[in-house]
Protein backbone atom coordinates (compact mmCIF):
# COMPACT_ATOMS: atom_id res chain seq x y z
CA UNK A 1 0.00 0.00 0.00
CA UNK A 2 2.87 2.63 0.91
CA UNK A 3 4.97 1.53 -2.39
CA UNK A 4 1.73 1.83 -4.57
CA UNK A 5 0.58 5.32 -2.57
CA UNK A 6 4.41 6.28 -3.21
CA UNK A 7 4.46 5.54 -6.80
CA UNK A 8 1.05 7.54 -7.23
CA UNK A 9 2.55 10.57 -6.00
CA UNK A 10 5.75 10.62 -7.80
CA UNK A 11 3.29 10.44 -11.34
CA UNK A 12 4.38 13.66 -13.11
CA UNK A 13 0.59 14.64 -12.73
CA UNK A 14 0.21 13.79 -9.53
CA UNK A 15 1.26 17.46 -8.61
CA UNK A 16 -1.69 18.96 -10.21
CA UNK A 17 -4.29 16.72 -8.00
CA UNK A 18 -2.69 17.75 -5.33
CA UNK A 19 -2.69 21.53 -5.49
CA UNK A 20 -6.75 20.91 -6.49
CA UNK A 21 -7.11 19.58 -3.39
CA UNK A 22 -5.39 21.15 -1.06
CA UNK A 23 -7.55 23.94 -1.37
CA UNK A 24 -10.72 21.78 -0.06
CA UNK A 25 -8.98 21.58 3.43
CA UNK A 26 -9.56 25.46 3.33
CA UNK A 27 -12.97 24.98 4.09
CA UNK A 28 -12.26 23.66 7.65
CA UNK A 29 -9.62 25.74 8.34
CA UNK A 30 -7.04 27.77 5.98
CA UNK A 31 -3.72 26.26 7.75
CA UNK A 32 -4.91 22.77 6.56
CA UNK A 33 -4.16 23.41 3.11
CA UNK A 34 -0.62 23.92 4.19
CA UNK A 35 -0.16 21.38 6.07
CA UNK A 36 -2.07 18.65 3.57
CA UNK A 37 0.67 19.62 1.36
CA UNK A 38 3.42 19.06 3.75
CA UNK A 39 1.64 15.88 4.52
CA UNK A 40 2.07 14.78 1.54
CA UNK A 41 5.88 16.13 1.32
CA UNK A 42 6.53 13.77 4.11
CA UNK A 43 4.98 10.86 2.29
CA UNK A 44 7.26 11.36 -0.88
CA UNK A 45 10.70 11.98 1.20
CA UNK A 46 9.52 8.81 3.32
CA UNK A 47 9.41 6.91 -0.22
CA UNK A 48 12.25 8.65 -1.06
CA UNK A 49 13.86 7.28 2.04
CA UNK A 50 14.42 11.19 2.28
CA UNK A 51 16.05 12.56 -0.99
CA UNK A 52 15.80 16.23 0.55
CA UNK A 53 17.35 16.70 -3.59
CA UNK A 54 13.92 16.31 -4.48
CA UNK A 55 12.28 19.38 -3.45
CA UNK A 56 15.43 21.45 -4.41
CA UNK A 57 17.65 20.82 -1.04
CA UNK A 58 21.04 19.94 -2.58
CA UNK A 59 23.77 21.93 -1.52
CA UNK A 60 24.26 23.22 2.17
CA UNK A 61 24.02 26.38 3.37
CA UNK A 62 27.63 28.69 2.90
CA UNK A 63 28.80 31.75 4.01
CA UNK A 64 28.12 32.54 0.12
CA UNK A 65 24.83 31.57 0.59
CA UNK A 66 24.11 33.20 3.32
CA UNK A 67 25.51 36.82 2.37
CA UNK A 68 23.54 36.45 -1.25
CA UNK A 69 20.03 35.50 0.94
CA UNK A 70 21.23 39.09 3.21
CA UNK A 71 21.50 40.61 -0.39
CA UNK A 72 18.79 39.62 -2.31
CA UNK A 73 16.43 39.98 0.62
CA UNK A 74 16.93 43.51 1.37
CA UNK A 75 16.98 44.46 -2.05
CA UNK A 76 13.54 43.01 -2.59
CA UNK A 77 12.57 44.47 0.49
CA UNK A 78 13.33 47.81 0.09
CA UNK A 79 11.75 47.69 -3.59
CA UNK A 80 8.35 46.35 -2.10
CA UNK A 81 8.75 48.90 0.85
CA UNK A 82 9.55 51.79 -1.20
CA UNK A 83 7.80 51.08 -4.56
CA UNK A 84 4.90 48.43 -4.58
CA UNK A 85 3.69 48.56 -1.47
CA UNK A 86 3.32 52.26 -1.53
CA UNK A 87 0.93 52.04 -4.91
CA UNK A 88 -0.89 48.77 -4.41
CA UNK A 89 -2.15 50.67 -1.04
CA UNK A 90 -3.08 53.87 -2.92
CA UNK A 91 -5.02 51.70 -5.79
CA UNK A 92 -6.08 48.66 -3.42
CA UNK A 93 -6.22 50.21 0.24
CA UNK A 94 -4.44 49.08 2.99
CA UNK A 95 -3.05 45.17 4.21
CA UNK A 96 -5.75 43.24 6.46
CA UNK A 97 -2.95 42.39 9.36
CA UNK A 98 -5.32 41.27 11.89
CA UNK A 99 -3.98 37.28 12.35
CA UNK A 100 -0.48 39.09 13.45
CA UNK A 101 -1.60 42.77 15.02
CA UNK A 102 -1.74 41.40 18.52
CA UNK A 103 2.45 41.10 18.27
CA UNK A 104 2.84 44.96 18.19
CA UNK A 105 4.20 45.68 21.37
CA UNK A 106 4.06 42.02 22.46
CA UNK A 107 7.95 40.54 23.11
CA UNK A 108 6.31 36.77 23.84
CA UNK A 109 4.36 36.95 20.96
CA UNK A 110 7.10 38.36 18.42
CA UNK A 111 9.43 35.48 19.40
CA UNK A 112 6.81 33.21 19.61
CA UNK A 113 6.13 34.47 15.53
CA UNK A 114 9.77 35.06 15.01
CA UNK A 115 9.55 30.87 15.49
CA UNK A 116 6.75 30.10 13.73
CA UNK A 117 8.19 32.37 10.48
CA UNK A 118 11.08 30.82 9.88
CA UNK A 119 9.62 26.92 10.49
CA UNK A 120 6.55 27.18 8.97
CA UNK A 121 6.69 30.37 6.86
CA UNK A 122 10.32 30.27 5.45
CA UNK A 123 10.61 26.56 5.04
CA UNK A 124 7.34 25.37 4.98
CA UNK A 125 6.49 27.44 2.36
CA UNK A 126 9.28 27.57 0.23
CA UNK A 127 9.43 23.78 0.41
CA UNK A 128 5.76 23.27 -0.40
CA UNK A 129 5.21 25.81 -2.76
CA UNK A 130 8.95 26.40 -4.60
CA UNK A 131 10.23 22.50 -3.66
CA UNK A 132 7.34 20.50 -4.60
CA UNK A 133 4.50 22.80 -6.72
CA UNK A 134 6.75 24.60 -8.67
CA UNK A 135 9.43 22.36 -9.40
CA UNK A 136 7.35 19.00 -10.07
CA UNK A 137 5.25 21.65 -12.25
CA UNK A 138 8.45 22.68 -14.22
CA UNK A 139 9.26 18.85 -14.50
CA UNK A 140 5.65 18.51 -15.95
CA UNK A 141 5.34 20.78 -18.67
CA UNK A 142 9.24 20.05 -19.99
CA UNK A 143 11.57 21.18 -17.85
CA UNK A 144 13.00 24.24 -20.27
CA UNK A 145 13.33 27.92 -19.49
CA UNK A 146 9.36 28.37 -20.97
CA UNK A 147 8.45 25.30 -18.12
CA UNK A 148 10.16 27.19 -15.53
CA UNK A 149 8.57 30.46 -16.08
CA UNK A 150 5.19 29.32 -16.55
CA UNK A 151 5.44 27.34 -12.96
CA UNK A 152 6.56 30.07 -11.57
CA UNK A 153 3.87 32.52 -12.60
CA UNK A 154 0.97 29.56 -11.57
CA UNK A 155 2.36 29.05 -8.23
CA UNK A 156 2.74 32.32 -7.49
CA UNK A 157 -0.76 33.25 -8.00
CA UNK A 158 -1.47 29.96 -6.17
CA UNK A 159 0.60 31.45 -3.44
CA UNK A 160 -0.82 34.38 -3.68
CA UNK A 161 -4.45 33.58 -3.86
CA UNK A 162 -3.76 31.69 -0.93
CA UNK A 163 -3.15 34.84 1.10
CA UNK A 164 -6.63 36.33 0.52
CA UNK A 165 -7.07 36.53 4.40
CA UNK A 166 -4.47 39.89 3.73
CA UNK A 167 -7.07 41.32 1.23
CA UNK A 168 -6.90 41.80 -2.41
CA UNK A 169 -3.65 44.17 -1.62
CA UNK A 170 -2.39 41.06 0.19
CA UNK A 171 -3.49 38.67 -3.13
CA UNK A 172 -1.72 40.91 -5.40
CA UNK A 173 1.44 42.00 -3.52
CA UNK A 174 2.25 38.27 -2.33
CA UNK A 175 1.83 37.14 -6.19
CA UNK A 176 4.31 39.75 -7.24
CA UNK A 177 6.58 38.99 -4.36
CA UNK A 178 6.23 35.05 -5.18
CA UNK A 179 6.92 35.62 -8.64
CA UNK A 180 10.22 37.29 -7.73
CA UNK A 181 11.35 34.76 -5.08
CA UNK A 182 10.35 32.09 -7.71
CA UNK A 183 12.32 33.32 -10.60
CA UNK A 184 14.98 33.59 -8.48
CA UNK A 185 14.55 29.39 -7.37
CA UNK A 186 14.77 28.83 -11.35
CA UNK A 187 17.93 30.05 -11.27
CA UNK A 188 19.19 28.17 -8.60
CA UNK A 189 17.39 24.84 -8.36
CA UNK A 190 19.48 22.77 -6.32
CA UNK A 191 19.62 25.35 -3.64
CA UNK A 192 16.37 25.94 -2.13
CA UNK A 193 17.57 27.22 1.57
CA UNK A 194 18.72 30.46 -0.49
CA UNK A 195 14.77 30.49 -0.30
CA UNK A 196 14.27 29.96 2.43
CA UNK A 197 17.00 32.27 4.09
CA UNK A 198 15.24 35.14 1.96
CA UNK A 199 12.04 34.39 2.68
CA UNK A 200 12.70 33.80 6.60
CA UNK A 201 15.18 37.29 6.50
CA UNK A 202 12.33 39.57 5.06
CA UNK A 203 9.34 38.33 6.81
CA UNK A 204 11.91 39.13 9.91
CA UNK A 205 12.39 42.52 8.86
CA UNK A 206 8.49 42.87 8.24
CA UNK A 207 7.27 41.60 11.34
CA UNK A 208 9.93 43.55 13.44
CA UNK A 209 8.44 46.80 12.07
CA UNK A 210 4.96 45.50 13.17
CA UNK A 211 6.45 44.70 16.65
CA UNK A 212 7.92 48.18 16.52
CA UNK A 213 4.61 49.46 15.02
CA UNK A 214 7.00 51.28 12.63
CA UNK A 215 5.36 49.45 9.93
CA UNK A 216 2.71 52.27 8.59
CA UNK A 217 5.81 54.97 9.63
CA UNK A 218 7.62 54.33 5.85
CA UNK A 219 4.81 53.30 3.79
CA UNK A 220 2.91 56.82 4.92
CA UNK A 221 6.27 58.65 4.14
CA UNK A 222 6.89 57.27 0.48
CA UNK A 223 2.96 57.64 -0.41
CA UNK A 224 3.41 61.36 0.64
CA UNK A 225 6.23 61.14 -2.11
CA UNK A 226 4.29 59.75 -4.66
Amino acid sequence: MKTKLYNYLNKPYAVILIMLIAPLFGFIDRNFTFFFGLGVIFLILKGSKYNWARFGIGQKITSKTILKSLLLATIIFIVFTFLIDPLLIKWLGEYDLSSIDDIRGNLLGYIILMFVVWIFAAFGEEILFRGYYMKALAELLGNNKTAWISSAFIVSLYFGISHAYQGVIGVVSVFLWSFVISLIFSKNKNNLLLLVLIHGIYDTIGITLIYLNKDHIITEWVQQLL
